[in-house]
């Protein structure tokens, strides 16, 4: 029998396989769908859990949002608010989220060892240093492999990042790498432009095609690229992708979230959270202030974020989610107390602080303290294996779990990290 293929009428071989490299180019996001978790995690399928980061790229000045020093030399000119967490003070210019605080808790005690922007974003992003002979996967990698599988009928990416590309899944592998969409939901590559009629016909074409190879026995990649095709088509004709349509929110909830990219971000990410994406990941960059710190986050920062952030903790506690959703708001370090020659704050990652809720943390509290000047920890120091491993705790991931590297090394999760016992009851 001829194995040959018969193409249809206008149709070239040329033009035939333009179409199957555009089906590849669509592979790797669709890896992200494929279901090959171990067994061990049935406790995890009682409730749907998820994670949301919000990822402060640049590095934002948290001490001038989170823990403020008024008087001090270093302090800068914002005033504190009371929040409503009995205690919590944080920046004037975030009003909206000082009525949100009751949900979350801050740890101000954080002090990590990366400075630079790529290095510090891969050490707060995996937990580990970077390190030339292991790439290691990243905080939405290592959830979304560990829970995948708790909603059995998910066609859509079990780790989405939105408006910019997060660290990769290292040696977890392509499955578990990041779906990347802009703010709006848009997924690149995935509209072929085509009748479906036709589209069918070139898919099952297609499908001929990978039959033969798999019958040829070429080994597990023939296989492999099978369940991706099949993954991708089922994401291209899914009605989960419903999910990313965020603009078919009511007005009133784009408004909430406010129509910046961040806001819409958020807003996606709530969707996303509602049909069972284990991860979801939010950019908002442009916190490298060098100079003129003060003007940029009293005019334009901190209202954006301010606006989001408090209308996603709302809207998730209002919906009965936030207890199954774990929210981390971070950079990859903050600025410097010293405030420089051109009134902005350069790199520092000695004392600085992130934000977490949700979950399974306890909420309205402070853990940890700085100096009166915001240059040291005073109290005991968290770094980046330690926030990972309690985000972990929170949603009930085993801190026992250990990978194993592609150079063989058994790796244990979020480095084996210490779990801030503050955060917990």
């Amino acid at each position: 029998m001829s194995s040959r293929v018969d193409l249809p009428i206008g149709m070239n071989r040329r033009h035939f396989m333009s179409h199957v490299a555009g089906a590849a180019a669509m592979a790797a996001p669709a890896m992200a769908f494929t279901n090959s978790l171990r067994a061990n995690a049935t406790d995890l399928k009682k409730r749907h859990k998820s994670a949301i980061l919000l990822w402060m790229g640049g590095g934002p000045s948290t001490m001038d949002i989170w823990d403020l020093k008024p008087g001090a030399p270093t302090g800068g000119p914002f005033k504190q608010m009371a929040t409503s967490a009995d205690g919590i003070a944080i920046c004037e210019h975030m009003p909206l989220m000082s009525k949100q605080m009751h949900h979350m808790s801050i740890v101000r005690s954080m002090s990590t060892r990366e400075a630079d922007h790529m290095r510090g974003r891969y050490s707060m992003h995996t937990g580990y240093v970077p390190n030339p002979n292991v790439d290691h996967p990243g905080y939405g990698s290592v959830v979304a492999h560990e829970l995948a599988d708790q909603v059995a009928d998910l066609e859509i990416p079990p780790f989405v990042s939105i408006g910019s590309g997060s660290v990769g899944p290292g040696f977890l592998g392509m499955t578990w790498a990041p779906f990347q969409v802009d703010s709006n939901g848009n997924v690149r590559n995935l509209d072929m432009g085509i009748d479906p009629a036709r589209l069918e016909q070139r898919l099952k074409m297609l499908s001929t095609i990978e039959d033969r190879f798999i019958g040829e026995k070429r080994g597990g990649s023939a296989e492999d690229h099978r369940k991706v095709l099949d993954k991708t088509v089922k994401l291209m004709t899914s009605k989960q992708m419903e999910a990313f349509k965020v603009t078919q929110e009511p007005k009133e909830a784009q408004e909430k979230y406010g129509t910046t990219g961040f806001g819409r971000g958020c807003l996606l990410a709530r969707r996303l959270v509602e049909a069972g994406v284990p991860f979801v990941e939010v950019d908002l960059g442009g916190w490298d202030m060098h100079a003129d710190i003060f003007s940029a986050l009293a005019d334009r920062k901190l209202p954006e974020l301010d606006k989001a952030m408090s209308a996603l903790v709302s809207d998730l506690a209002d919906r009965g989610l936030l207890d199954d959703t774990a929210i981390i708001w971070m950079g990859e370090f903050s600025r410097t107390p010293t405030i420089n020659g051109g009134a902005g704050r350069d790199h520092w990652a000695r004392s600085w602080s992130v934000v977490v809720g949700g979950a399974g943390f306890n909420r309205g509290v402070v853990v940890g303290e700085t100096s009166s000047d915001g240059k040291e920890v005073v109290t005991e120091p968290y770094a980046s294996q330690d926030v990972m491993a309690s985000v972990l705790k929170s949603l009930g991931i085993s801190l026992e779990t250990t990978f194993t590297a592609k150079n063989g090394r058994p790796m244990k999760i979020a480095n084996s990290g210490k779990v801030i016992k503050e955060l917990f009851t």
